[in-house]
């Protein structure tokens, strides 16, 4: 079968042949119908995060996908049943943990897990893969051709859960909220808080000059978008309000500070962008002063379990047809699988910040690879 698969630092994907794998009991062969791409990936293809399974040279890459079940291997899935597959697993050689038992991959620290597609373990970009089947989420037919979108979804699902359970032990009633990145998934959080949170106010602040397709997708979202390079995020409380909520998924390791200063107080920043090394001064006493005083939180999260990927089938089922049109800018097949990869040879990291954040000229989204057409 072909495969998509990167020595990482190589700086290009390339199509591979690999032996299609047979299912073990437990598990399902899915034949693979779109995979998305993301920061992740290029962040793998440049070899600054993730890593190879022990043994091997090469990664398979891949961690959003939709596929069909071709093979229910005895299982409770049926064949040609669609399905999104979780990305954590156990670490090769051990079955399980206590993480995965308890159904809280996404909470096990380095070492305790694989991501399949990211570090330690081959991804979904081929034309079959295996999986547990408690790794499979279904998916209605009806939303198959954008499944790939579960997993970035899921990850926002859980970072919301996680803030709201800072907020828990008072009657917290959030209106406002502030989405850092204007990435795809800064673009799907703008829409769940517009759309399916139903927040009276959403900001998404980016760094694109206008005409911008993303731009015209916050304000079509009814949110507001913010330049940066006008208004940086310590003096948005002063331009537009404080927020209840902060969203950073940008990687721009001065956000995690900033965000406190944008918080209204009550209010909680979730961190969601992997920052490279970078020291830098804080005033730390007037933002501990903020946290303290005025009851703000600050939560990191990363990855989502199987109960955040069954949310976001929901969430999907619920965005509008157009935002999922304009947002996935080309599906490419295997003949054109380096117009999926645009910034693969062309990608250079902003000072002291990750190469996942925004490109000021770039107008492509969001792009998939597809084995199967749906």
């Amino acid at each position: 079968m072909k495969a998509i698969a990167v020595t990482p630092g190589a700086g290009v994907p390339e199509v591979v042949e690999r032996p299609v794998p047979e299912p073990s009991p437990g598990e399902a062969l899915v034949r693979i119908c779109r995979v998305g791409v993301d920061g992740t990936d290029y962040e793998v293809i440049d070899g600054t995060h993730g890593g190879v399974p022990d043994g091997d040279d090469r990664l398979v890459l891949g961690h959003e996908a939709v596929g069909i079940v071709e093979d229910a291997n005895g299982t409770a899935l049926e064949e040609g049943q669609y399905v999104v597959p979780t990305v954590r697993r156990p670490p090769a050689g051990v079955e399980t943990n206590g993480y995965f038992e308890r159904g809280e991959p996404d909470m096990a620290p380095d070492g305790e897990y694989v991501e399949r597609g990211i570090v330690g373990a081959h991804g979904f970009m081929a034309e079959y893969i295996t999986s547990p089947v408690d790794c499979l989420v279904p998916i209605p037919a009806e939303l198959a051709q954008w499944g790939f979108l579960v997993e970035p979804i899921s990850i926002t699902e859980k970072a919301i859960e996680h803030a709201r359970a800072t907020r828990s032990a008072f009657d917290w009633r959030p209106e406002s909220a502030l989405v850092l990145g204007t990435g795809s998934l800064g673009l799907l959080t703008t829409a769940m808080f517009a759309e399916t949170l139903g927040y009276e106010r959403v900001y998404c602040l980016g760094r694109k000059d206008r005409p911008h397709p993303t731009i015209d997708i916050v304000e079509r979202l009814g949110a507001t978008y913010v330049d940066s390079r006008e208004t940086p995020v310590p003096e948005i409380p002063d331009v537009y309000e404080s927020m209840d909520v902060v969203y950073e998924a940008t990687g721009y390791a001065k956000h995690a500070f900033q965000s406190i200063e944008a918080l209204a107080p009550n209010g909680v920043a979730a961190l969601l962008g992997v920052p490279d090394d970078w020291s830098f001064e804080v005033d730390g006493g007037r933002l501990h002063r903020e946290l303290v005083l005025h009851n703000k939180s600050l939560v990191g999260s990363v990855n989502s379990n199987r109960r955040q990927f069954e949310a976001a089938v929901d969430t999907l089922a619920g965005l509008p047809d157009w935002l999922l049109e304009e947002l996935v800018s080309g599906v490419y097949g295997l003949e054109s699988v380096d117009r999926a990869f645009p910034e693969a040879t062309a990608r250079v990291p902003a000072a002291g910040g990750s190469t996942g954040s925004d490109s000021d000229d770039d107008t492509t989204i969001k792009t998939a690879v597809e084995f199967t057409s749906i």
